[in-house]
């Protein structure tokens, strides 16, 4: 598996409000860390049974991390750097992970450290064709009357293959070494 994390926090980078919600009444973030039974809300959980389990364990309580949001796609579109798996379809998705610990939300070193150690061990697992992708970005967080500066990092997952099942379950598997991944550096923190 391709792994690889950037750092993103210039003026035009994406970035995150904390809480969040899109405008009437649309999607909104669920706290998945104190309300795991929300997880059946969330649309994306609905459709694809492998991110509902990722959501679960990584918003375990045992967990030093929880989720913020969530999309999942499918693409027959190729960047030039996605030419070496030679596939015609991609499955796709992203989560936005935050510390649990409301103080390492705003430890870039903390954030860095995470990215660093999850593709470091993400390159030694089996040579499979997916990719992931830690973004280290800008959040601001909301509590009671201020607005705090922070970090978030944006998780992409990529599994290619020759038709949309194929890259489905290529996805499914980079997605368990992911979990995987997280579960072995939340047990080292503990």
């Amino acid at each position: 598996m391709q792994a690889d994390f950037a750092v993103e926090l210039g003026a035009d980078d994406e970035t995150l409000e904390m809480p969040w919600a899109a405008e009437s009444g649309g999607p909104r973030y669920y706290d998945l860390k104190h309300h795991p039974e929300m997880v059946r809300d969330l649309e994306e959980a609905q459709s694809a049974e492998e991110l509902r389990g990722f959501l679960c364990a990584v918003n375990s309580a045992t967990g030093v991390l929880e989720t913020a949001k969530c999309d999942i796609w499918e693409s027959t579109e190729m960047n030039p750097e996605e030419e070496i798996f030679g596939s015609a379809h991609k499955f796709c998705c992203y989560v936005d992970l935050l510390f649990s610990d409301v103080d390492s939300r705003f430890s870039f070193p903390q954030h860095e450290q995470l990215a660093k150690r999850l593709t470091q061990l993400l390159q030694r697992v089996p040579e499979i064709p997916a990719a992931a992708e830690f973004l280290i970005r800008r959040c601001y967080y909301h509590a009671e009357a201020e607005i705090r500066d922070g970090f978030y990092v944006t998780f992409y997952l990529f599994g290619y293959g020759d038709d949309e099942l194929q890259s489905r379950q290529r996805w499914a598997i980079a997605l368990k070494l992911v979990q995987n991944a997280i579960r072995q550096l939340s047990a080292a923190s503990c």
